[in-house]
């Protein structure tokens, strides 16, 4: 008996769309649960060369919770590519000006960094707020 694989097709056609409340979920916990939906290590038929994940919704992001003193002490980075030029921000500012981008640079740093992973992310949506513009894929309610 051969080993079974799923197409691209075939995975294309089996994708489901999910929505995630992160009000008052762990940082890492929800982003590693949505990093798993994403590559799709939750359905039977995961192979590690084919994008077989699913949608993710993630709704309320700006009330996400962490431990310790993560909001003082985490800090993001970016860099103007001039002399000088680094910037920081701490997860408490982070949270207060762009709250979509803590919860997308978590799941990112937990996927591959590969082709397959830059296209796995695009299946990523994060909102501040309690609505969505996703209604017609009819997604699901997801438990974590």
């Amino acid at each position: 008996m051969k080993t079974y694989s799923p197409s691209a097709e075939e995975a294309k056609d089996a994708r489901e769309w999910w929505v995630v409340d992160a009000a008052d979920q762990t940082l890492g916990r929800l982003a590693s649960e949505i990093a798993q939906i994403l590559r799709g290590k939750h359905k039977p038929t995961f192979s590690p060369h084919v994008d077989t994940g699913d949608f993710v919704i993630v709704l309320n992001c700006e009330q996400v919770a962490v431990t310790g003193g993560k909001l003082d002490s985490m800090h993001y980075y970016r860099h103007s590519r001039y002399p000088g030029g680094l910037k920081s921000r701490s997860l408490r500012e982070q949270l207060d000006r762009f709250p979509e981008r803590v919860i997308y640079e978590a799941v990112k740093g937990m996927m591959p960094k590969t082709r397959l992973g830059r296209a796995q992310m695009k299946k990523l949506r994060v909102y501040a707020g309690s609505e969505h513009p996703h209604a017609a894929q009819q997604p699901q309610q997801l438990e974590l």
